[in-house]
């Protein structure tokens, strides 16, 4: 490594057994370069450990249009007017344990319930309303009615209701009109629970209330907005999706149904970020996610002096089916697989691919350094090392 006269002057300047020491440090430390400090692996060895046989079955795959299109493909949003549909208002159905109240009238002269009043001032008699007290419709489904007896009221509307017990009466009463009140709705509700001001159950009216309403009864959120995952369950259903996506999107706003379970999530999604960029550190991000270039920009962006453009990593335990071709499906051995996403910031179009490319939760984003950067280190190492000597001798009386 170095010539005949270089010997000669570092043992002019240090002697002979200085300049040995110093020989001696530069060929154990270019052989030892591998062992130099780092914050990981290279490019190159990113690239060696998963070109290697192992047991783990890591793979590699370049960013390109393509992967990002299919991964996008993967992970579409699945949006509740697709999954709900969009249910338009429907009238209140009674069911058992709700309490209603039924009022009939009769027209005069004849009254099965009671007697007709007089005008005092035509002296025309006038129907005459008899309201029955307060009743709960029964487990069964049914409500009770003098002179009619029971009646199925549970799957009925109000109105249809009304016209039931009318008809149970038309051959008993004169002219019965009926109208049916409900008093107190105990079964037409949806909860709303999580990160809620107030947890309630909230009655449905024939309004039709959307979820947005619930969530407005229920003294809305206790967490930012943009990190707020809205799930809805109805029946054997459940979707979720996050709540700012719901907000500016109002077909997503969907009319609520009987029974229906509100739970708002807070997920405050992270990534981890190492190597060579502006800070290393876990970063949180939005329920609705964001890309590789908004990643890479919150932490910090590439450092000058260390990364190498080419080695910018996204390591992800991935779905099988991500990793499938199109139309094609991958059989593995477990329902995650270790991948390594590379990307090459040296090609200006993948600046446009990074803007799409989708960043999950626990994804570990890696920065590699630059082959430049770690001979400076050999270099500094070695300086500091032949100064310490030359120091040494210095001192020497």
């Amino acid at each position: 490594m170095t010539s005949n006269g270089g010997d000669k002057y570092l043992s002019a300047r240090l002697g002979c057994g200085a300049a040995s020491v110093v020989i001696m440090l530069l060929a154990s430390a270019l052989c030892g370069c591998a062992s130099l400090p780092a914050s990981g692996p290279s490019r190159a060895g990113v690239r060696h450990a998963v070109r290697a046989p192992s047991e783990n079955g890591i793979r590699v795959v370049d960013v390109d249009e393509n992967v990002t299109r299919r991964l996008l493909a993967s992970r579409k949003q699945s949006l509740f007017s697709e999954v709900f549909g969009q249910a338009g208002r429907t009238a209140y159905v009674l069911a058992a344990g709700d309490i209603i109240e039924v009022s009939v009238w009769e027209a005069p002269p004849a009254t099965l319930f009671g007697g007709a009043t007089a005008d005092c001032r035509t002296g025309i008699a006038t129907a005459r309303v008899t309201s029955f007290p307060e009743q709960m419709v029964g487990a069964e489904g049914n409500i009770n009615i003098p002179f009619a007896g029971q009646i199925q009221a549970a799957g009925r509307s109000p109105h249809q209701l009304e016209n039931a017990v009318a008809l149970r009466l038309k051959d008993k009463a004169n002219q019965p009109q009926v109208l049916v009140r409900l008093i107190r709705n105990n079964t037409a509700d949806v909860t709303v629970v999580g990160e809620v001001n107030s947890s309630l159950r909230m009655p449905l009216t024939a309004r039709g209330e959307r979820l947005l309403d619930a969530l407005a009864a229920a003294g809305g959120v206790r967490q930012p907005v943009t990190k707020m995952t809205l799930q809805l369950s109805r029946a054997n259903q459940v979707a979720a999706m996050p709540l700012d996506a719901i907000i500016r999107d109002p077909a997503q706003n969907i009319v609520l149904k009987p029974a229906d379970v509100i739970t708002l999530l807070y997920q405050p999604f992270s990534f981890t970020v190492l190597g060579a960029t502006g800070r290393n550190e876990e970063v949180n991000f939005e329920a609705q996610g964001i890309s590789l270039a908004q990643a890479l920009a919150r932490a910090g962006g590439l450092q000058d002096a260390r990364a190498d453009v080419r080695g910018v990593f996204l390591f992800r335990f991935e779905s099988p089916q991500a990793m499938a071709p199109d139309g094609a499906t991958l059989a593995a051995s477990s329902d995650r697989i270790p991948v390594v996403y590379r990307l090459n910031l040296a090609d200006p179009a993948l600046f446009f691919v990074a803007q799409n490319f989708p960043v999950e939760n626990r994804d570990v984003l890696y920065v590699a350094n630059a082959p430049a950067a770690e001979l400076q280190k050999f270099l500094n190492i070695l300086t500091a090392s032949v100064y310490s000597i030359i120091n040494i001798k210095g001192l020497r009386p």
